[in-house]
């Protein structure tokens, strides 16, 4: 295929190319929740439709661990290959398996030796246990497969081989939505067969995904890669950690439920059983649809980043508006399904007694009666995601289920019973929504506020390089230790370019990310829980990351084109395997650094030191995460100095000094 340009292509044939393969792999994994319990409601019962949505947190709690290590070995693969590492992207991916397996074999352990108290905790029944410990047991044998699995699918995509883990997914679906017949109707094994046809369909999954192994595009994984580093494990686990939480939250809102139906179910007409199988199928239905939403909203990231960067504000406008209609409209399809035919809906999952019938029809009708509000809620999610704004991007991922549907159904059910928490679905959904139309209104006036012209700030000296010699010196400083003025003064004394502020509009062209967004972050780390909730589906990687890479990248390119001096950036660790390379620390006393602080940059006196410590602190935290290394050790510079114990400009002559001495050493 010929490559698509984000910034000149038709927007209507960049998001069928970028969002139809997203969305069908969404869809399909959603079926895949799915298909179960459509057979079992109709070779089984209900009552057993109920013990799989008891024993279904426990799945997402292993698909939370899965994702964790997924993600973050895909965000490391993704990483290390940007930075030309590939050795260490091999390791990564390999340790990133290592702990997959480990942690796939101890849960599936723990919740085969515990799954009665699990099933209670998750809100299970007397009436559910047995249909639950039969369907658990088998679950809890394919945990390691589906995990192991799970964790393969997404190092594959990261690989640039999304088809062949979206055809693994659909292999492994389709089998199920095969054995699951044959084994409830044909072998008449009951619930049993369920799990059984799951199973087997997770080791399918699982093998197909460990064939891959050999067929890595980017790397070669050796003996010397599976080589255990705890080091490593915990760098891989971090990068995944958002996908953990956005999981967890999922398990923590669905046991409230459960917990809340088991409280005031007793004294409904309902009973218990009943409102926690319908909720568990109302919201595996919904999920369809909502997957439809996600996959057209990750599907346009690409774009809208891009086109944001670029500062074409138009095309991220109209990315938007077509985002946004497209959501809606899908969303108001399904609102019309859920209040005009829940009857159909809910009888695709077997026939109940009218009771059954009468709460489905109520939590179709009820929960999901501002469910026409979602396509709005996350299609501004990923939005925000994709202009490099991550902490509202998350705040409006989580807002609809952790900050308003738990509140709102805990308070609502003491007044209503098994009602409340139906009534909270709607409010929830519409605080949620106010949120996102509110945030998208600031953020779209914003938009047509910004101008085309790109503001440039370059910070050159004067004249071209004197010196024939090739060379480069790396600064890194405190924040208000005068390093940044230390290498203006160093790079005019040698006759070469300085690079620090003007790196920005480079980055800004590499990555996609604008050059606002890069000023304001690019020196720290984003919330490292926030950041990643809407990450783009086939791009496991943040906007930090993104940026980390771009900023590599530029320095290298700007290393092997001339000589000069890079303030800041880890340019220290990126160029460490350069031969004329000079690697300095810059730092001063507290008393020096307020000074400055407050005379350059204009900081409040009184509150100077505590925001200077805050802002170093930054600094090591980003430093520390992308190089492995400490910040303030002084084994990684070739020179490190106090600025106050000789002032700026004397300061600028000993390194001078040195540099010329570390020159006629290595001669």
């Amino acid at each position: 295929m010929k490559p698509l340009d984000l910034g000149k292509e038709k927007i209507g044939r960049l998001l069928k190319a970028f969002a139809i393969p997203c969305v069908i792999s969404l869809v399909v994994n959603a079926l895949y929740n799915m298909v179960d319990q459509i057979f079992i409601g109709w070779g089984v019962n209900y009552l057993a439709n109920g013990a799989t949505n008891v024993i279904f947190p426990i799945t997402v709690l292993c698909l939370a661990f899965s994702l964790m290590f997924g993600d973050g070995t895909s965000a490391y693969l993704s990483l290390k290959l940007g930075e030309k590492r590939k050795k260490e992207a091999e390791k990564g991916v390999a340790n990133g398996i290592i702990i997959s397996i480990v942690i796939s074999l101890i849960l599936g352990v723990i919740i085969f030796a515990f799954l009665p108290q699990l099933i209670t905790f998750f809100g299970g029944t007397d009436n559910l246990r047995s249909y639950a410990m039969d369907y658990g047991y088998i679950i809890a044998i394919g945990i390691p497969f589906m995990m192991i699995g799970t964790t393969l699918n997404s190092i594959i995509r990261a690989d640039g081989s999304p088809k062949y883990a979206m055809n693994s997914m659909i292999i492994g679906a389709v089998l199920n939505m095969i054995l699951d017949p044959i084994s409830i109707f044909v072998l008449d094994m009951g619930i049993k067969g369920a799990a059984i046809a799951t199973l087997i369909s997770q080791i399918v999954s699982f093998f197909i995904n460990i064939m891959y192994l050999k067929k890595f595009k980017s790397i070669n994984l050796t003996k010397e890669s599976f080589k255990p580093s705890l080091k490593i494990m915990k760098n891989v686990s971090m990068l995944g950690i958002s996908s953990f939480i956005t999981q967890i939250a999922v398990m923590f809102v669905i046991t409230v439920q459960n917990t809340l139906y088991n409280m005031y179910g007793v004294d409904s007409k309902f009973g218990t059983e009943i409102p926690i199988t319908v909720h568990g199928i109302v919201m595996k239905v919904n999920m369809i649809l909502t997957s439809i939403i996600i996959g057209i909203s990750a599907g346009s990231q690409p774009i809208v980043g891009y086109n944001y960067g670029a500062k074409n504000y138009d095309r991220v406008k109209k990315t938007l508006k077509i985002v946004l209609l497209l959501s809606v409209s899908v969303s108001t399809v399904s609102f019309i399904l859920f209040q005009t035919m829940p009857e159909v809906l809910i009888g695709i999952f077997g026939s109940g007694d009218e009771l059954y019938n009468e709460f489905a029809c109520s939590t179709f009708r009820i929960f999901l009666m501002l469910t026409v509000c979602n396509g709005i809620q996350i299609a501004s999610g990923i939005f925000f995601q994709a202009i490099g704004k991550p902490t509202k991007s998350a705040f409006l991922t989580l807002s609809r289920q952790i900050l308003f549907f738990i509140p709102v159904a805990i308070v609502l059910s003491k007044y209503y019973g098994v009602m409340g928490v139906l009534y909270a679905g709607p409010v929830a959904d519409g605080l949620a929504f106010v949120i996102a139309i509110i945030l998208l209104v600031f953020e779209t006036k914003k938009l047509s506020k910004k101008t085309a012209e790109e503001q440039k700030q370059v910070q050159e000296t004067q004249g071209p390089i004197e010196e024939k010699e090739h060379r480069i010196i790396t600064i890194n400083r405190e924040y208000g230790s005068g390093g940044r003025y230390v290498g203006e003064l160093l790079a005019q004394k040698l006759g070469i370019k300085l690079y620090d502020k003007n790196l920005i509009t480079m980055v800004s062209d590499e990555s996609g990310l604008s050059a606002s967004y890069i000023e304001e972050k690019e020196q720290s780390i984003t919330g490292t829980l926030l950041a990643n909730f809407n990450s783009q589906y086939y791009n496991n990687l943040t906007n930090d990351d993104n940026l980390f890479i771009a900023e590599s990248n530029a320095i290298k390119e700007i290393a092997q084109k001339e000589s000069c001096v890079i303030v800041g950036r880890c340019a220290d660790y990126v160029l460490k395997d350069e031969q004329n390379i000079f690697k300095i620390f810059v730092y001063s006393d507290d008393e020096g650094k307020v000074k400055r602080a407050v005379t350059y940059y204009g900081l409040d006196e009184k509150t100077a030191l505590k925001e200077i410590n805050k802002i170093n602190k930054a600094r090591q935290k980003h430093y520390n995460h992308y190089t492995g290394m400490e910040w303030k050790d002084l084994e990684h510079y070739d020179f490190s100095i106090n600025v106050d114990k000789f002032g700026i400009e004397k300061t600028v002559e000993i390194i001078q000094e040195m540099i010329n001495e570390k020159k006629k050493i290595v001669k």
